[in-house]
């Protein structure tokens, strides 16, 4: 994108100012340079010579979220996340080469599979050795960036094998279901799409998982690599084909759109026939939904989810209070900038000691790892999961269930 289109974007706002109480940053911050308009000014200033780039403005422009809770609000429909992403990548266009290079460096080895398995092995080491205790007991843990790092190593897992061939039997799908499974999420979510198979096998849907596939692109997008972003959703193109691509990402899915026919997890099982044989046991205990800015304010479609919890018996099924507001998660957000994400989760903790649900259930693979680092670090006793896993949990017990009135704790 060329100044004069990024400009016309940034000119669309009228600093009406209603977008302001919908923003995270500026509901922590009270700083007009911390809101929407106040970043769509800089961006102007920036962009049209008025300014000069700074450590101090670049801490405002990247201090955003990209949650688009003010794209939701502003009454003029202005594309805040397409002019943030092009706004970055003007902004990463103009820096030295070396400090460039690093940048795509840590995106591409953070998105990259063959990174995945050292980085789970030096989690499962970390795990091992306990290093997080006397972290802990050395008050090392009190460092937002080393906290947020202590929660991640604490999810990391061996990516689960996925079968790549079809997964049931019976009429074929017109198009076929084939499953991403994107690039991190293999590792902190490893059993989601293990689970997202065995409840498509048990409705009779065959679903094939493109051995070529790789990450959808969102990182890169977001942190000014639009170029590398466009590449990776052509990789996929390719690798998934005339294929309808069902990703359990909501992040993932909202990037892949850009490019190919996706469709979240929950809205994909929704849709599909359900047969008379498939029977979920009832679960007892409550379920807090927890929607993530990427499902409520891009796809727009978190009833889907609800609905779907919906038909498990005995469960109840809660939003979580303050979904309008960002958990801090955020893609990479949560590394480049651990005590605003850590600020931000502080409020869904207290709306969880408040609710104390058996499970909290998200669609984001970045938002499950934070809440759950968060709620742990709160002493709370919750299970955060995706949606999916739910289901599996219940269609697993199936009839076997029926009276019983409960079913252990997974």
């Amino acid at each position: 994108m060329d100044d004069q289109e990024l400009l016309r974007l940034a000119d669309q706002c009228v600093k009406c100012g209603l977008c302001l109480p919908h923003c995270p940053t500026f509901r922590l911050a009270h700083h007009e340079a911390d809101s929407p308009r106040g970043r769509i000014a800089l961006i102007q200033g920036l962009i049209g010579g008025q300014l000069a780039e700074s450590a101090r403005l670049a801490a405002h422009l990247d201090g955003c979220l990209e949650c688009r809770a003010c794209e939701v609000a502003c009454p003029s429909l202005v594309q805040f996340g397409k002019l943030m992403d092009a706004a970055r990548a003007e902004r990463v266009a103009r820096l030295p080469a070396p400090a460039r290079w690093w940048r795509r460096t840590r995106l591409d080895l953070l998105s990259s599979g063959r990174t995945l398995p050292l980085l789970t092995a030096l989690a499962a080491v970390y795990r091992g050795l306990r290093v997080g205790a006397l972290a802990r007991s050395a008050g090392l843990l009190g460092r937002p960036r080393l906290l947020v790092l202590h929660g991640l190593a604490a999810r990391l897992r061996r990516p689960a094998p996925v079968d790549a061939g079809a997964s049931a039997a019976g009429t074929a799908a017109a198009p076929p279901i084939a499953l991403f499974l994107g690039c991190v999420a293999r590792a902190l979510e490893p059993d989601v799409m293990q689970a997202a198979q065995r409840v498509f096998t048990a409705l009779g849907i065959p679903v094939t998982v493109p051995a070529g596939q790789g990450c959808c692109g969102a990182m890169h997008r977001h942190n000014g690599f639009p170029d590398a972003a466009d590449g990776l959703l052509a990789h996929n193109r390719t690798a998934f084909g005339d294929a309808t691509v069902v990703g359990g990402a909501s992040a993932c899915v909202a990037e892949l759109q850009l490019a190919l026919p996706a469709v979240e997890l929950c809205r994909a099982l929704l849709d599909v026939p359900w047969p008379a044989t498939a029977a979920l046991a009832p679960l007892d205990g409550t379920v807090a939904v927890h929607e993530p800015c990427s499902h409520r304010n891009q796809l727009r479609d978190t009833v889907a989810v609800y609905a779907l919890l919906g038909r498990i018996p005995g469960l109840k099924v809660v939003p979580l209070p303050g979904n309008d507001t960002c958990c801090g998660a955020a893609g990479t957000y949560l590394l480049d900038h651990p005590e605003t994400a850590l600020a931000l989760a502080d409020a869904k903790v207290a709306a969880l000691s408040a609710l104390r649900p058996r499970w909290l259930a998200t669609t984001n693979t970045g938002c499950a790892a934070h809440l759950a680092a968060a709620a742990t670090a709160a002493g709370l006793d919750v299970e955060v999961l995706h949606p999916v896993q739910l289901l599996d949990i219940a269609l697993k017990q199936g009839p076997r269930a029926e009276g019983r009135g409960g079913l252990p704790r997974p």
